[in-house]
């Protein structure tokens, strides 16, 4: 009996440590693409039937607040700000000083643990949180002036804390509010009212891969269509009417490229504009307007890192740049087309991690310089601020006393920058390409954590968060 249960004691404890493995590998591996079956029915009557759920279940449940619209007409619409470059508009408030206590906080809000950033239009704010007690998505419409909850809509969603759960930015065109789940699920609504006009789940309907640590991408919207990275089997990109959730156009995937937390940046090369994304697998320009949009122009192997979450930054000369973490570095391309229309991006210069590169956010491009966080493997300069000229040269370094981790940072004016490190501390800094100075420092979150969600600057009030508060800071 002795010996039977010296066996089976450890077989016993294996078992159970396998099993807390396999939960544990769960919670943190991407979520696989399923097929799902039906009667007889083609694959494609299987997606198209897997994209539509039933309309309750679609549409979520809504609760009205309290709470009302401020007075600003400013807006902050997407992911990056109106343009989509980090750059706030010319001739904002900002004060170059602050005082002891720091920037007035106008007022915060719990919300959901995540880095999901907000968008602001006509004194709204508007932010794509998780509520894990409910096990969803949560869409939630703030108040600018009090920072009060005007309405929400909740979507049954099961998504397992991993470094937080909401991570994407949503973006606002004319009516529309569209949103991008953790999972892949995308939803349209009425940005007034909050009323669901159409979701649409990537995973079901082009068999697309959640990525790890869940979806990162941030929705473009332009003229009324959403424009999505699929990253789907045979889908690299698609078009999808806002109105009306028709799908306008889809560019093939013929490398069979996986979804990045990237998101699609807009360029013009050679005066054809085009929409970049760097996907797990390599670089693609597809087509951004008239009768061609959504055709794969060109696409790149020569720089795919295994993990990509910065955006491309196109640059002036048909370049752009793209840059990654996890000692990836980054690489100059050039956009190439011939006589005869044939289209290709050519590798011009291959950028060490030591030099610059940024594992999470995205470069800003301000007065012919790049500036970006170095990661956390740059060595002596690691997470300092760096500022680099478009010819590989490196300028200056903000200098060990002021490194950043893996938070946001944005350009204000003609030479300010806001930047924020993981713990939620923000820093007021001069950068030109002459040099960087600190202006003002005060950490906004005591005890913070994992402040890495994008910001947001309206009427010189600047929107940030850490891992679960959001808050409004008067710069002015």
């Amino acid at each position: 009996m002795r010996s039977f249960t010296a066996i089976l004691l450890p077989l016993l404890c294996a078992a159970g440590a396998c099993a807390a493995l396999a939960w544990w590998l769960t919670d943190l591996a991407p979520v696989p693409a399923t097929r799902v079956p039906t009667a007889g029915g083609s694959l494609a009557e299987s997606r198209a039937a897997a994209a539509r759920p039933p309309a309750a279940e679609a549409a979520g449940l809504f609760a009205a607040g309290r709470g009302t619209a401020g007075d600003s007409r400013d807006a902050w619409p997407a992911f990056r700000g109106p343009a989509r470059d980090n750059l706030a508009r010319p001739g904002v408030p900002i004060a170059e000083t602050w005082p002891a206590d720091g920037p007035p906080v106008r007022w915060s809000v719990a919300v959901g643990d995540g880095h999901a950033g907000p968008v602001v239009r006509d004194g709204r704010v508007y932010l794509l949180d998780y509520d894990e007690s409910r096990r969803g998505d949560l869409v939630r419409c703030l108040s600018l002036a009090d920072g009060a909850e005007i309405w929400q809509r909740f979507y049954p969603v099961h998504t397992k804390r991993n470094h937080g759960i909401s991570r994407t930015v949503c973006a606002l065109d004319g009516r529309f509010l569209v949103t991008f789940g953790p999972q892949c699920q995308v939803r349209t609504l009425d940005a007034v009212t909050g009323a669901h006009l159409w979701a649409i789940n990537l995973v079901s309907r082009y068999l697309a891969r959640v990525p790890l640590w869940y979806a990162g991408q941030c929705p473009l919207v332009e003229d009324g269509v959403a424009v999505l990275a699929v990253g789907g089997e045979r889908v690299l990109m698609t078009g999808i009417d806002c109105a009306t959730g028709a799908i306008r156009w889809e560019t093939p995937n013929p490398g069979g490229w996986k979804q990045s937390h990237a998101s699609v940046a807009v360029a013009g090369f050679h005066g054809v504009r085009q929409y970049l994304y760097a996907a797990l697998g390599g670089i693609a320009g597809v087509a951004a307007e008239g009768a061609a949009a959504g055709t794969l122009l060109w696409s790149t192997t020569a720089f795919a890192p295994g993990v990509v979450a910065p955006t491309t930054v196109p640059l002036p000369g048909n370049r752009f740049l793209q840059v990654a973490g996890h000692g990836s570095g980054g690489a100059l391309f050039e956009v190439e087309r011939s006589p005869d229309g044939v289209w290709r991006a050519v590798e011009r210069r291959r950028i060490s991690r030591r030099v610059f590169a940024c594992e999470q956010q995205t470069p800003i491009l301000r007065d012919g310089v790049l500036l970006a966080v170095l990661p956390s493997d740059a060595g002596d300069h690691r997470q300092e601020l760096a500022c680099m000229r478009l010819d590989g040269e490196v300028l200056w370094h903000s200098g060990p006393r002021d490194r950043f981790g893996l938070g946001p940072f944005l350009a204000v004016n003609d030479d300010l920058m806001l930047l924020m490190n993981d713990t939620g501390v923000l820093t007021l800094a001069r950068a030109t390409p002459a040099g960087y100075t600190r202006l003002a420092r005060h950490a906004l979150f005591p005890g913070g954590r994992d402040a890495w969600g994008p910001l947001a600057l309206v009427d010189g009030c600047l929107l940030l968060r850490d891992s679960t508060r959001l808050m409004c800071v008067d710069l002015r």
